[in-house]
């Protein structure tokens, strides 16, 4: 039977939103569920993945990895959104700057930094986003979030409009960033254009178009393969037994893997069938033992 949950790298268009887009996957594979991992505003394109069916339950773990995006920016304006679609509240015109002041402003931002999340987010305060709140004109105080920008490129530089690259820790708002940029460089910014690249492994180069799908094969992972990057161990045939019914195991080797990792746990034929969290024994401070995190039924019954 062929694997019906799965993760798939999508290129999202530009005009919709990240819920359309998984509809879209959702129609395409005829999924009973679907989910994404991370969402992407309506003007940007790039990666959206979109997990359907048991593969919504690793979504968290899949939002969890360093990103990369290519975003444009025009200077001289800066908006009440960040980006192009909203309201010009500030305009500067006859400015000057060359690569070189530019170049100076943005290492200023590389490294862990500290952002305020857009008053136009999905973030919620008292169970409200604060882009409802936006909307009616209402400004509340955020929670300042640290975020590590791991690279800040120069891409281009063509007045009023400046392409930078990003390679990010999660949480990152790039639309902050850009105004937060454009600040600093004392004429204000705002984002015309954004492309999320890379998730992880999970690159840009790989991923498909709605129409694409499902024939481009390199866009489409199992969960196993999405989460490659968490070292996998398979249990013997008691200690399965016990992970099934909800009990922790303590099988060898993995006695060196830190606490508070995760890892891909695998039945005695070496097929997935759940994560797994490191933690401590309640026997004794040095003994790892392995606790089910997510349990997924995948296997086939028999």
């Amino acid at each position: 039977m062929l694997d019906k949950n799965l993760v798939i790298n999508l290129n999202k268009p530009e005009g919709i939103t990240s819920q359309q887009a998984v509809t879209r996957v959702k129609r395409i594979f005829a999924a009973q569920k679907a989910g994404h991992a991370g969402t992407l505003d309506p003007i940007a394109t790039g990666i959206l993945l979109v997990c359907i069916n048991e593969a919504t339950k690793i979504t968290r773990f899949l939002t969890e990895a360093d990103k990369e995006y290519v975003a444009v920016m025009k200077l001289g304006e800066r908006t009440d959104t960040f980006d192009s679609e909203g309201k010009i509240i500030q305009k500067v015109e006859n400015f000057a700057l060359d690569e070189a002041d530019i170049k100076t402003v943005l290492e200023r931002f590389k490294g862990l930094i500290e952002q305020t999340p857009p008053m136009y987010s999905a973030i919620k305060v008292s169970g409200k986003p604060l882009y409802k709140l936006a909307r009616k004109g209402i400004e509340v105080e955020r929670a300042h979030r640290s975020v590590n920008i791991y690279k800040l490129e120069l891409i281009r530089f063509a007045a009023p409009f400046l392409e930078i690259r990003v390679l990010c820790s999660k949480g990152t708002y790039i639309r902050a960033l850009c105004d937060d940029i454009g600040t600093a460089l004392d004429v204000g910014a705002h984002i015309v254009a954004l492309k999320r690249t890379r998730i992880g492994d999970f690159r840009i180069e790989d991923s498909a178009e709605p129409g694409e799908l499902p024939d481009k094969k390199e866009a489409v992972c199992s969960i196993d393969a999405a989460l490659k990057y968490f070292k996998e161990i398979i249990l013997t045939p008691g200690d399965f037994l016990k992970a099934l019914n909800g009990a922790t195991v303590a099988p060898e080797g993995i006695t060196e893997l830190p606490v508070n990792s995760y890892l891909r746990v695998k039945n005695p034929e070496g097929k997935l069938f759940a994560i797994g969290k490191i933690t401590r024994c309640e026997a004794t401070p040095i003994c790892s033992a392995i606790k089910i995190e997510r349990l997924l039924n995948v296997l086939p019954e028999k």
